[in-house]
């Protein structure tokens, strides 16, 4: 899968491939990736995180959101979050949004 592969950056406008699915499992009360044959279970802020990969944001407006939050300094937050989503993207949890064309 050729698309699954992205060099995350502030441009990059995340979210998650077809296959995969971010669902709270209520049996053991977490937050779970779910792919084929896989799982991941993300800390809290990964959650948030990964709750704004929709597709339409970038990542700098997700890291814009996150510093009004936790009114923390921009280019740490910033830091952290290309960090994450990139190991996502390396292991196949993350793709890059298609522009659509109508």
């Amino acid at each position: 899968m050729a698309g699954r592969n992205i060099s995350v950056s502030e441009a990059s406008r995340p979210v998650l491939p077809r296959h995969t699915r971010l669902k709270f499992d209520e049996t053991r009360k977490v937050w779970v990736i779910l792919a084929p044959e896989r799982v991941l279970a993300p800390d809290e802020i990964a959650v948030e995180v990964l709750q704004l990969c929709d597709g339409q944001r970038r990542v700098a407006d997700m890291v814009d959101v996150l510093v009004a939050k936790y009114s923390a300094p921009r280019e740490a937050i910033s830091t952290d979050v290309i960090a994450m989503l990139q190991d996502l993207a390396d292991k196949g949890f993350l793709t890059e949004a298609r522009e659509k064309t109508s």
